[in-house]
């Protein structure tokens, strides 16, 4: 229809990326992809909210979107769009740049406005970098995805992951090639849940307070699925990477009743 934007289709380079991290995961660990999306939203409009666990979970749910049938524009920082080789590549695949604490960061929300109106699947990090929390839980979500959500009525799947964060370390570079063998050897089992959408419909989103509720809707229902992702580590896990740095400070609270309580005391239902 005239006036409509253009529907958008993943390009062939971004494909075979997608392949290529299916098959670098394989070399790793074992994918285990659980839950799905739903199919009049497999090609978009959608919005992904996945927890960030560690350095090598993008590619693990890049693979993990592979096995789904799923292409989404990636909301990324800007510093692998100024890297040489990578930030071409983004480009040419569709994702949409973040400019963090820059002047022109409200560019992303407009891009990523636009995409959805093209039927794009948009996957977003809602706690904008990766979980400090010492037991490897999400962080408070910042309100980006959930601002995404309520201005373009676009559905929000919950994405919940665990195990990527065996594969790199924290130091990346440094330290990898030890990393890297200690894991193709051990074979670690790197689990992804495609939650159900979460359901955003009774917010307002002209009242005050509106993005912070959803954000913290949408961390909720992360962390619901997680929790059945990591029924044997509830509390810490089991491999624990000695060079991360640890920090409660923004550690997403609503997630303590899930795991029997936490030192900061919260016992607020999910």
């Amino acid at each position: 229809m005239d006036g409509q934007p253009a529907t958008w289709r993943a390009p062939l380079l971004w494909k075979a990326a997608q392949l290529t991290a299916r098959g670098l995961t394989a070399v790793v660990g074992r994918l285990r992809v659980t839950g799905d999306v739903p199919d009049d939203a497999r090609r978009g409009p959608l919005i992904l909210a996945p927890n960030h666990i560690g350095t090598f979970d993008p590619i693990a749910l890049t693979a993990a979107c592979w096995v789904r049938r799923i292409h989404p524009r990636i909301m990324a920082t800007g510093g692998l769009f100024r890297a040489p080789v990578v930030g071409a590549a983004f480009r040419a695949s569709g994702h949409i740049r973040v400019d963090r604490r820059r002047a022109n960061v409200s560019e992303a929300f407009a891009a990523a406005v636009a995409a959805l109106a093209e039927t794009s699947v948009v996957l977003g990090y809602p706690e904008g970098k990766i979980s400090l929390d010492p037991g490897g839980w999400p962080e408070r979500g910042k309100t980006g995805v959930a601002r995404l959500a309520l201005a373009t009525g676009v559905t929000v799947v919950p994405v919940a992951q665990w195990g990527a964060h065996e594969v790199l370390p924290w130091g990346f570079p440094r330290g990898t090639l030890r990393s890297l063998t200690r894991t193709i050897a051990r074979q670690p089992v790197i689990r992804v849940h495609f939650g159900r959408p979460v359901d955003l419909a009774d917010i307002d989103p002209v009242r005050p307070g509106a993005a912070q509720r959803a954000t913290d809707r949408i961390m909720d229902a992360i962390c619901r699925d997680l929790l059945a992702l990591r029924e044997a580590e509830p509390r810490l896990p089991r491999w624990i990477d000695p060079g991360r740095p640890l920090s409660t400070a923004r550690s997403h609270i609503r997630q303590a009743t899930a795991v029997g309580g936490s030192a900061r005391g919260d016992q607020r239902p999910l």
